[in-house]
C-alpha cells in the first residue's frame, strides 16, 4: 500500500501531544503546525489514526494544491482534479470551506464555485451529475484558502472525531471529548494510580480517563467514519486494524471515581459510562465535592471541569474559595488539575498553581491549572532528609 500525506486537526495547545500520539502510533514524517499536525502513512494507518487518536478532531487527506486569485482560476484548479477517482455521478458530496484571503471573502461562494466545477466535469463526461447532501454525503471535501494558495483535501473522518459515540446523555455544559482527552494527557494521566473527577457532570472526563488507562481506542464506539463510503473502502483491512488495536488494551489496577451533587448528572454519567462499556472501571456517586475527603491510599490524580458561570449560575468567589479549601484540608498527596475560562476566579482558590496552560474551551480562552497538594505541609516535605 502506498503512503500519502495526511493532516490531523486539533485544538490550540494540543499540537505537541497530538504529534506524540502520532509517533507512538507509528506515523512517519510528523510535523507540528498551528491547530494541526501533518504526517505520512498508508490507508491502514488512516483507519488507525481515526480509530485511535484521542486529540484529533479530523483527519484530512490532501489531494491537490494550486494558486487562485479569482473565480476563474478557482474553477480551473478544481476542474484539474479527476473527480471520478473519488466520486460517481450517482453519489453525493458536500464541500466545507475555510478562507483566509483578500481574493476570496466568502466561504460559501468558494464552495458554490467548486461544486459547479465538479458537477460540470461529471456532466460533460457522463451526462449525469452527483448531488449535494449536507447531512450524510458519500464524500466530504475540504477546501482551505490561505491568501492565493488553495488546498483541496478529502475528509476521512466525517463528523468531528470528538463525537465518540458513547455519550447519549449530556448536562447543561458538557465538555468536548477531545478537550477532555487532551487535558488528561497534558496532566500526565497514564493510568498508573487512582483517579477522581469530583464534578463529573455527564462523565466525559471519566470515560476518557478510563480509555487512556486501559489503552482502549478513543473512537471504538463510533458508528461510522467518512472513509467507509469511499470507492476504495477495505472492510477486511479495517477489521484487522481494529483487532490489532484491541490486542494492545491493558489491565487497570486502580480506581476511577466520579462525584456530582446533581442526581440528574449522576444518572446521565452512569448511562454514558455503561454505553462506553467502561462500567467495570468507573464508579460514580452523588456527592458534593466540598463535603468529601480523599478515600484512596497513595497518590491521587484529579482532573475536573468546574462551572464557569458562563452557562451555570454560581456564586463565583465562594465557589472557587471552596475548591481551594477542600483540596488543602481534605486531599493530601493529590495532583489536582482543572480547567476554567473564568481566569479572574482563580485568585479566589487561595493556592498557588504549579502550572498554567492556555487552552480554549470552544471560543472561550481558558487555563488548565495544576495544584500540588502535599502530604503534610510543603515545607515539611522539602525539609525531610534524603
Amino acid at each position: 500500500m502506498e503512503n500519502f500525506k495526511m493532516i490531523a486537526k486539533t485544538f490550540f495547545g494540543f499540537e505537541e501531544i497530538l504529534a506524540k500520539e502520532l509517533q507512538v502510533l507509528g506515523a512517519q514524517k510528523v510535523e507540528q503546525g498551528v491547530r494541526m499536525v501533518s504526517f505520512v502513512g498508508d490507508k491502514g494507518f488512516m483507519y488507525k489514526a481515526n480509530l485511535a487518536l484521542r486529540t484529533a478532531l479530523k483527519i484530512l487527506k490532501p489531494i491537490y494544491q494550486f494558486r487562485a486569485t479569482n473565480e476563474q482560476s478557482l474553477y480551473k484548479g478544481i476542474s484539474a482534479i479527476d473527480w471520478s477517482q473519488h466520486l460517481n455521478s450517482n453519489r453525493t458530496f458536500v464541500i466545507d470551506t475555510t478562507v483566509h484571503s483578500d481574493y476570496f471573502k466568502h466561504s460559501q461562494f468558494v464552495s458554490q464555485k467548486s461544486k459547479d466545477a465538479i458537477v460540470d466535469q461529471f456532466r460533460s463526461k457522463t451526462g449525469a451529475r452527483p448531488s449535494i447532501d449536507k447531512d450524510y454525503p458519500d464524500l466530504r471535501i475540504n477546501i482551505h484558502i490561505d491568501r492565493d494558495q488553495v488546498s483541496v483535501a478529502l475528509d476521512t473522518s466525517g463528523s468531528s472525531l470528538h463525537q465518540r459515540g458513547y455519550r447519549i446523555a449530556t448536562n447543561i455544559a458538557p465538555i468536548n471529548e477531545v478537550l477532555a482527552a487532551g487535558m488528561l494527557l497534558l496532566s500526565g494521566w497514564d493510568g498508573q494510580g487512582h483517579f477522581l473527577d469530583p464534578m463529573c457532570g455527564s462523565g466525559t472526563i471519566l470515560a476518557e480517563a478510563a480509555m487512556i488507562a486501559c489503552n482502549i481506542p478513543a473512537n471504538l464506539n463510533r458508528r461510522e467514519f467518512a472513509f467507509e463510503k469511499w470507492n476504495d473502502w477495505d472492510n477486511d483491512l479495517f477489521d484487522q486494524i481494529v483487532d490489532s488495536l484491541l490486542k494492545k488494551v491493558r489491565e487497570f489496577h486502580y480506581t476511577i471515581q466520579g462525584y456530582d451533587k446533581a442526581p440528574s448528572a449522576v444518572l446521565k454519567a452512569k448511562d454514558n459510562i455503561r454505553n462506553a462499556n467502561l462500567d467495570e472501571y468507573v464508579s460514580i456517586a452523588e456527592k458534593n465535592f466540598f463535603d468529601t475527603e480523599k478515600t484512596t491510599q497513595g497518590p491521587l490524580h484529579m482532573v475536573f471541569n468546574p462551572p464557569y458561570g458562563e452557562r451555570l449560575d454560581i456564586e463565583m468567589e465562594r465557589f472557587y474559595k471552596n475548591i481551594g479549601d477542600t483540596l488543602k484540608q481534605n486531599y493530601p498527596n493529590t495532583n489536582a488539575w482543572f480547567i476554567t475560562a473564568n481566569i479572574e476566579a482563580l485568585k479566589f482558590v487561595g493556592l498557588r498553581p504549579s502550572r498554567k496552560i492556555k487552552l480554549y474551551n470552544g471560543s472561550l480562552e481558558a487555563r488548565l491549572v495544576k495544584y500540588e497538594m502535599y502530604e503534610g505541609s510543603k515545607r515539611a516535605k522539602f525539609a525531610q532528609p534524603d
